[in-house]
């Protein structure tokens, strides 16, 4: 079977993205890709014994994939998003964003009011890279902001990606 196409009941489908891994196909994290990730994040965050919930994001923000596992927050989806969100819009882990606009308060919320709410500039999320491309992004909460991000950051690790 050629082509870029996916299997499904045996037979190609054609004009569906087939899956793909690191540094290859088009650059956007597939649906695969991104369950991939969330499964790295889960383990990562199961090693620390701090449930956590995980969002992916492709480039432009939308969400591609989230988790939340057993015991995490309800409230640390929507803040993995948003921080997923943050990094895919800089291209930069979230922290960067945090560190920018803590001199600036005014400024950040105004930002956060302009993005309907998504942009959260705390630390937790990093962007995913495949061969020098942004291709999506990774948020955590649950754990402490720092938690947060190196589960992160070492899921994108594990899955052969990289945070820049």
């Amino acid at each position: 079977m050629g082509g870029r196409g996916s299997v499904v009941g045996g037979r190609e489908a054609v004009g569906l993205p087939s899956a793909c891994r690191a540094g290859e196909g088009d650059p956007v994290l597939t649906h695969d890709q991104a369950l991939s990730l969330l499964s790295a994040a889960r383990e990562e965050s199961a090693k620390l014994g701090v449930p956590m919930s995980f969002a992916v994001m492709d480039p432009s923000g939308h969400l591609v994939a989230l988790v939340r596992m057993d015991g995490a927050p309800w409230i640390s989806t929507d803040v993995a998003q948003g921080k997923a969100w943050t990094a895919a819009a800089y291209g930069a882990p979230s922290a960067a964003q945090k560190a920018k606009m803590e001199p600036m308060p005014n400024f950040a919320s105004a930002v956060t009011t302009m993005t309907g709410g998504k942009f959260t500039p705390q630390t937790g999320a990093v962007p995913v890279y495949s061969d020098g491309t942004l291709v999506g992004a990774l948020g955590g909460s649950g754990g402490t902001g720092q938690q947060d991000e190196d589960v992160c950051a070492a899921a994108v690790a594990a899955c052969g990606y990289s945070v820049d």
